[in-house]
């Protein structure tokens, strides 16, 4: 089987990252785009070294979809541990296991602590409970995580545990190479009041979240009805009477709707039948967030409100792969109140941060309409960076007044217009320590000041950015400080000759602004 490009590039980035000794590496692949083939792949490199892997999972539906993946891609066959069944004495060089199994200590204890010499973890969000530790523990072998879209927060978690990002493609990026489906989200105008439900964990109880939803179930469907009546719809729900409840309504109202929960005896038949078009509903408390796929579903709708960012990707995920006749896939958000705003929003799934989420929940709650997530994006990051740079203008001006030889870091992110230097946020380990004293003495050398850099993550970007520059013949900071002092703007996006020319003839001119130079319209020559 051949892999597509990004695929192979993230194959031989988890290569890399082993190689120069981060054991415990994360790849990051939106739902939909292979990464149960990526890590296949990888298996199968390690087997041919000789290898032993350890497949970690935590429900047996992931365990048989990786089992079965693997051997349709390499044509690997594997060894199973969980419950009852175990991989001991098996002459498979791959193990798919339960986490449940093997965290026991009698199970464990019959593992060497090098048995395995490289451990996979399917949907490694969950990678940081007692549970999965207490595995990864045990064994001395290199880790590879795998997970879908976690948000800085999960990253941050994550980042505690793993030493380096060996890969991630993006959402965006996928929609973009036609990969996955093309995203549209439409605010249903109901207000939805959550302030009264407590919280647990971190997010909202969903005990509470029942009771909060059911005034409202009727109105919903009522809307349904409305925007989306030709749609294969999928419904994610709190708990399994309000997913009951909501099904009843649906049927009611003329859809044909069907509910599957984990007692569910003909769970396989109904998922069947609403693959083949029999139910163009199907509604569940939470049970499809993994382990699942029907791409033909192009309509999610959201009722169980969420802060944690990777569960709601895991949520809208079951509608983003491509499928014949399927245009786009069409999330339904609501208004919903909350005493503070961490709730996840359509928005959440692209925007590369908070502020520019906020402004595109806000454009799509104002349309009325179906919104393209990519466009509304594009728009709101643009207001976003305009208000930041009027914000920024004042503390910049007082920054240039300083005489300082060196450039603040902030002056110079906001010259080159870097969004990605300027939300930086440390996720791993080592990131979140100090430069080192050699980052510190490099940054100095390129005309950055260093004591506003206060993360070795942030250093490190820094330094590989002014390298990049330096390659593509781009403006110097000193060239930056040098001219943006003079009321020249956006020096950071100007070619090197062009900030050389400029300065020289400043220079012959006793260090003066040339005649007929108006430094707010000279863009460079």
């Amino acid at each position: 089987m051949k892999l597509r490009d990004y695929q192979e590039e993230s194959r031989k980035a988890i290569q890399v990252e082993w190689d120069k000794g981060n054991k415990k590496t994360l790849l990051v692949l939106p739902t939909g785009t292979g990464k149960t083939i990526v890590f296949s792949k990888v298996i199968e490199d390690r087997v041919k070294k000789g290898e032993r892997v350890l497949v970690l999972a935590h429900r047996g539906e992931l365990l048989d979809q990786a089992a079965d993946k693997l051997e349709q891609a390499t044509g690997l066959k594997c060894a199973t541990e969980k419950a009852e069944q175990t991989s001991l004495g098996s002459f498979y060089r791959v193990v798919v296991g339960s986490v449940q199994t093997l965290m026991r200590d009698k199970r464990l204890r019959k593992f060497d602590a090098d048995f395995f010499d490289t451990i996979i973890i399917d949907e490694a969000h969950h990678c940081i409970s007692d549970s999965y530790q207490r595995v990864l523990n045990h064994f001395n072998a290199n880790v590879l995580g795998v997970t879908a879209t976690p948000d800085r927060g999960d990253m941050k978690n994550l980042g505690t545990y793993f030493e380096s990002l060996a890969f991630e493609y993006t959402l965006p990026k996928a929609i973009k190479e036609g990969y996955l489906s093309p995203i549209k989200a439409l605010t249903i105008p109901l207000k939805l009041d959550l302030s009264a439900v407590g919280q647990q964990a971190g997010d909202f109880k969903t005990s509470e979240l029942g009771s909060a939803l059911d005034p409202y179930l009727e109105s919903i469907v009522d809307e349904m009805v409305r925007v989306a009546s030709d749609r294969k719809i999928v419904v994610f729900l709190p708990l399994v009477k309000t997913s009951q409840k909501f099904t009843e309504l649906l049927n009611q109202k003329g859809f044909k709707a069907a509910e599957v929960n984990g007692e569910s005896k003909d769970r396989a038949e109904i998922l069947k039948d609403f693959d083949s078009g029999k139910y163009n509903v199907l509604c569940n408390s939470m049970l499809l967030t993994e382990g699942w796929d029907c791409p033909s579903v192009d309509c999610v709708v959201v009722l169980r409100p969420t802060k944690i960012r990777s569960l709601y990707s895991q949520m809208i995920g079951r509608g983003t792969r491509l499928f014949p006749g399927k245009n786009e896939l069409l999330l339904l958000d609501f208004l919903w109140h909350t005493e503070r705003h961490e709730l996840c929003h359509p928005a959440h799934l692209i925007a590369s941060n908070d502020e520019v989420a906020n402004a595109m929940t806000k454009q799509i709650e104002e349309a009325g309409v179906p919104l393209d997530l990519e466009m509304v994006e594009q728009t709101a990051e643009e207001d976003v960076v305009a208000q930041r740079e009027e914000a920024l203008a004042k503390q910049l001006q007082e920054m240039k007044r300083r005489k300082r030889k060196l450039v603040d870091p902030l002056q110079f992110e906001m010259s080159i217009q870097a969004e990605d230097l300027s939300s930086y946020v440390p996720s791993f380990g080592w990131e979140m320590g100090p430069p080192s004293e050699q980052q510190v003495k490099t940054l100095e050398k390129q005309g950055i000041l260093p004591d506003q850099v206060d993360n070795a993550g942030k250093a490190t970007k820094l330094l590989e950015r002014l390298e990049r520059r330096r390659s593509e013949g781009l403006t110097t900071p000193k060239q930056i400080r040098f001219l943006e002092q003079r009321g020249f703007q956006h020096v950071g996006k100007w070619p090197f000759e062009s900030g050389k020319k400029l300065i020289d003839r400043i220079a012959a001119n006793g260090w003066r602004i040339p005649a007929g130079v108006n430094p707010k319209e000279y863009r460079g020559e």
